[in-house]
């Protein structure tokens, strides 16, 4: 495996926000495994290298793994020396008196307090999690911060390219006729703007012709709806980003998603591309029906 190998250990108190960071470790492009067996360790770690393709790895490792306590420091002193693993604990805690409201809000037991009170479980669960907690590399509180504070607390520690926010753009054209996209963010509507349909040499062609695309484009009304639109998109998106969402989808339509819907989102796409990583999508541009299609 390479030096660049990496594996975070995600561990902390029961509500204090494991599942939540696991899915910003996702978000990351970090593979994920909860509830892993300290034990099997080395030997998941035999199988990541004969792949060859995964060199960041988070774990959460808790109170479900019974024997965690006593084999984790010998497991993890295996895999640094012996494998040259770059390892990080990410300890996640909270005070006392948040995780009981956690527990009450979700009416959920306590792992170490099934017959008794939370907080008698809570306090000797942070009994247990003593030694592990003073050789994490991070602690993060949480009794303060929303499920985005800490996504993003997340994102700012470990992401590789600094300054680089996991977050991307799918522009797609679509046609009405054949339905709405259901996980469209953003729906825009283009069947007001010149319709290369009428023009018998570009009715066989798309918006992925350039001929179509000039024909499209070359248009007073055109022009105004793009600055219009690209000036509503540099407002919205870095709300968007904000808000912690690391995907937003913005889907442009005409009639048949074959001519100027699917001109808008090439200009769209490449317009953002400038700040954002972007992929391009046309969901309806090879689909054409019998029937009389008036893209």
């Amino acid at each position: 495996m390479s030096e660049s190998d990496e594996l975070v250990i995600v561990t902390g108190m029961s509500g204090a926000g494991k599942t939540v960071a696991m899915q910003s470790f996702e978000d990351l492009g970090y593979f994920c495994v909860d509830n892993m067996p300290p034990e099997l360790l080395p030997k998941f770690w035999e199988l990541i290298k004969e792949t060859g393709k995964i060199h960041k790895v988070a774990l959460v490792i808790d109170l479900r793994a019974r024997n965690f306590y006593d084999e984790i420091n010998g497991v993890l002193s295996e895999l640094k020396h012996n494998l040259g693993i770059d390892i990080r604990i990410l300890f996640l805690d909270a005070s006392n008196e948040e995780l009981v409201a956690r527990y009450k809000e979700t009416r959920r037991s306590h792992p170490l307090s099934r017959d008794s009170r939370p907080l008698d479980g809570i306090r000797r669960e942070r009994e247990l999690l003593s030694g592990i907690k003073t050789q994490a590399q991070l602690v993060v509180d949480t009794s303060k911060l929303s499920p985005r504070q800490l996504r993003e607390e997340i994102f700012h520690s470990f992401q590789t390219n600094e300054g680089q926010y996991p977050f991307h753009i799918d522009v797609m054209s679509f046609g009405f006729k054949y339905g709405l996209p259901i996980d469209a963010d953003i729906v825009m509507d283009v069947r007001f703007l010149p319709n290369p349909y009428y023009v018998p040499e570009l009715r066989d062609k798309t918006g992925l012709d350039q001929e179509v695309y000039d024909y499209v484009m070359d248009s007073d009304k055109t022009t105004e709806f793009v600055n219009h639109f690209e000036a509503l998109l540099q407002t919205v998106i870095p709300g968007y980003i904000k808000e912690g969402k690391t995907n937003v989808v913005i889907a442009i339509g005409c009639t048949g998603g074959q001519h100027r819907s699917v001109a808008l989102a090439r200009r769209t796409g490449e317009f953002l591309k400038k700040d954002y990583h972007v992929t391009i999508a046309h969901r309806d541009v090879n689909r054409r029906k019998e029937t009389v299609n008036r893209s």
